[in-house]
């Protein structure tokens, strides 16, 4: 089966000459479809521009970055905004619900800009909300939310448009433990039904339930392959 994501000889530099920063540099890497991966690193090791790449937010200054088989380096703005939209879910730490809208809302609308009629958006955001334990909190706004379910939201606005990829950048950070763990459950669940699931996190024992780490120093990989077992067993990630 082809990757989902792949980077080959993949570069990104900001500035040039005495500021140029290689925040990543010749890194090659692969993800199949159905996998579910952590990325971590110290700051500044080029994890969060990686986590660009791969949802299409920015484009590398050399190599390249296939996604579900395209050339991502020779689409333009409005490909690119089709398949942020229609294959990749977004998960972020802060959440950024809107706080006006109910959960139902916020949920519908990735549909909104897919052109998708109001009755199925309706349908489709209220399954997906039940799908992550909050049938009975469709009409609630934000703020009548914990955290934990507002995190669920926005992974029910994630998967609402059946992607391929959930992309969650840190999205425990502001969770407490029980908390971290339903919503890692969530993850696990929807990986289990066959959607790819990669995370960026600083966290090893988020990283630990998953079920692959790729870990990045300096803006390269320095492996690609570690276990949950292995980060138990050595100081590697420290």
């Amino acid at each position: 089966m082809p990757d989902l994501i792949r980077f080959q000889n993949l570069s990104k530099v900001y500035g040039s000459g005495n500021t140029e920063v290689k925040a990543l540099w010749q890194v090659s890497m692969a993800i199949a479809p159905g996998e579910y991966c952590s990325i971590m690193g110290p700051s500044g090791s080029g994890k969060s521009t990686a986590m660009n790449m791969i949802g299409c937010l920015d484009r590398p200054s050399s190599g390249e970055y296939f996604f579900d088989g395209q050339d991502v380096g020779q689409l333009g703005e409005a490909d690119l905004a089709l398949i942020r939209n229609r294959k990749i879910g977004f998960v972020f730490q802060q959440f950024h619900l809107l706080p006006q809208l109910t959960a139902l809302d916020n949920v519908s609308l990735p549909m909104v800009y897919a052109g998708i009629s109001s009755a199925v958006r309706n349908e489709r955001a209220a399954e997906a909300l039940t799908q992550v334990g909050l049938g009975q909190r469709l009409h609630n706004r934000p703020n009548q939310l914990s955290g934990g379910q507002q995190q669920r939201v926005a992974i029910a606005r994630a998967i609402v448009n059946q992607p391929l990829l959930i992309l969650a950048d840190e999205p425990t950070g502001a969770l407490d433990t029980q908390t971290t763990k339903d919503v890692m459950a969530i993850f696990e669940q929807l990986n289990a039904e066959g959607i790819t699931v990669v995370m960026v996190t600083h966290e090893p024992e988020v990283a630990q339930l998953t079920h692959r780490v790729i870990w990045f120093r300096d803006g390269q990989v320095l492996n690609d392959h570690m276990s949950p077992e292995d980060m138990r067993q050595t100081a590697f990630f420290t």
